[in-house]
């Protein structure tokens, strides 16, 4: 254990991480990971992959892809950032973390290579799960990307298919100032001749996507010409999010019921539902059963946390990792299907977010609790606090999540509601 404690903060010491920076520690090119996997003998062309991107959604649909293939029979490795709890939590194979062992082994392995080339703390993770998901010998790995997507550390994976979420604002200082902008980042990982899965159409960034298609020879599929939400489909509960699909084509229903429960899974599923049918299409045995069963038991399968997530009942306490407009839109409307007296809202954000456009989506009959991530790259929570009272958010300051969260546990009736999120890392803090 003292050894995987000294690897790790050896990786966080020495090598420029994102989540703790921000932007200084991106690179603006693939140099760095090719040459990591160059020394670990190219396993990224060793096992088969789905590659997922987008805004918002793609943790969610990755984690629900890997559920699926696990339960088809598959050897399935799941790459996902950032962690919440553990480090080893971003490279699972069959929903089982990563070993420290093989943490320790391939950071000491490349120590001497890490002071030649300099990567990121994102480039040597993605070098990591590659090298681990070639070792293992996975039938098949689920690759979400970082940020962005062309210049994203994982783009050096030609997959089996490529799925795209949904577009919206998010690290604009990289990505670009408008919708278009950001889809063509994110269209990077469309590669010639793999079929790719758009999960949700959107007017600004649709033609976006079939133009790259076009260029590079993909099959661009969009989810909502084949899948609709039913009538009257949709029914959510604290633990489950069931829904009626129709499929548009063939004229069916489908019921599926999700341990994943919030309204905002639906666009999720139809883009998940259309990848699996290209990839039965290439080949792969996967069944109705298979995917229904899956859907029931995503966290089981691949230990997926932090997407409205309820941790207790009495207050009702639930943590959501969403962050970002369209996140907190979504937190907002699920909202409006939970019944509780009063409602508290720990939150808090990192400096690099648009918190000037998502403060007016909060729900301004609440009492909030304003913290600060204990990272580099966390805003002030006093400041937070002056910024949300101008729009008309009132409520405390506190230095840490643990101090804001219980403050919230201590003002908070058994039938409230205690509600975490404003970003990953204050989730985090707060399990």
């Amino acid at each position: 254990m003292q050894k995987y404690q000294e690897t790790l903060d050896f990786l966080y010491q020495q090598l420029p991480m994102f989540s703790r920076v921000g932007a200084s520690a991106i690179k603006k090119d693939l140099d760095n990971t090719l040459a990591l996997l160059e020394i670990s003998g190219h396993p990224h062309k060793k096992f088969k992959s789905v590659h997922v991107a987008g805004t918002n959604g793609k943790g969610s649909s990755s984690h629900m892809l890997a559920a699926i293939f696990q339960q088809a029979g598959y050897k399935t490795g799941l790459y996902t950032s950032p962690h919440l709890v553990d480090f080893r939590e971003r490279i699972r194979v069959n929903g089982q973390m990563v070993s420290e062992d093989f943490v320790i082994s391939f950071t000491e392995r490349m120590k001497p290579h890490i002071a030649e080339i300099h990567p990121s703390f994102f480039e040597l993770t993605v070098a990591m799960a590659f090298e681990y998901f070639a070792q293992e010998q996975v039938d098949i790995a689920i690759v979400e990307v970082g940020l962005g997507g062309r210049l994203d550390s994982t783009n050096v994976i030609t997959p089996e298919l490529s799925l795209i979420t949904n577009i919206s604002y998010d690290h604009k200082n990289l990505l670009g100032d408008t919708l278009q902008q950001i889809a063509g980042e994110k269209a990077g990982i469309i590669k010639p001749g793999v079929p790719v899965v758009i999960s949700e159409r959107q007017s600004e960034t649709k033609e976006v996507f079939i133009a790259k298609a076009a260029e590079v020879g993909a099959d661009i599929h969009f989810a909502d010409e084949e899948w609709m939400g039913a009538a009257n489909g949709t029914n959510i509960t604290n633990t489950h999010l069931e829904l009626t699909l129709l499929h548009i084509r063939q004229q069916e229903t489908r019921h599926y019921k999700l341990d994943l429960n919030g309204q905002y899974q639906e666009k999720n599923v139809m883009g998940v539902l259309s990848a699996v049918h290209q990839l039965m299409a290439r080949g792969w045995k996967i069944t109705e059963d298979d995917i229904s069963n899956a859907l029931r038991h995503v966290k089981k399968l691949t230990g997926l946390r932090g997407r409205w997530e309820v941790v207790s009942q009495h207050p009702l306490t639930v943590y959501d990792v969403g962050h970002n407009e369209a996140g907190i839109t979504e937190i907002v409307q699920q909202l409006r299907h939970v019944t509780y007296t009063a409602l508290h809202i720990v939150t808090g954000f990192v400096k690099d977010k648009e918190v000037e456009k998502v403060l007016p989506l909060f729900p301004k009959a609440a009492k909030y609790y304003f913290c600060k991530a204990q990272i580099p790259r966390a805003l002030d929570e006093i400041t937070l606090a002056e910024m949300a009272a101008a729009n008309g958010l009132e409520g405390q300051a506190y230095p840490t999540v643990q101090h804001a969260l219980q403050a919230a546990k201590q003002h908070a009736q058994p039938d409230d509601m205690i509600l975490v999120c404003g970003s990953f890392f204050i989730v985090a803090e707060a399990m």
